[in-house]
């Protein structure tokens, strides 16, 4: 489990082959609210955002499961480790 933001840039340039900054990950953080993952639709916007700063295009099914994990989960909105944590086991 990636336990620090040089970790997550790290687990995401191992499993994409894509490099992206610190910088970028906030960027997207900062627009991410408690309420983000209770509202499918600011998920599926969340996950489109997150596609396109590594490059890669998401499936459908993928959007739905990741939907589902997020939404199943005792998520807390506030936690951005613990989002992505769910989001690198996919």
């Amino acid at each position: 489990m990636p336990k620090n933001p040089k970790d997550i840039l790290n687990a995401v340039k191992k499993k994409t082959g894509k490099s992206v900054t610190e910088k970028d990950i906030q960027k997207l953080a900062s627009g991410v609210k408690p309420s983000t993952v209770q509202d499918e639709a600011q998920l599926r916007q969340l996950i489109k955002q997150v596609s396109q700063l590594v490059g890669i295009n998401v499936p459908e099914e993928t959007v739905k499961d990741i939907i589902h994990a997020v939404k199943s989960s005792k998520l807390d909105g506030n936690n951005m480790q613990q989002m992505m944590n769910l989001i690198m086991k996919k």
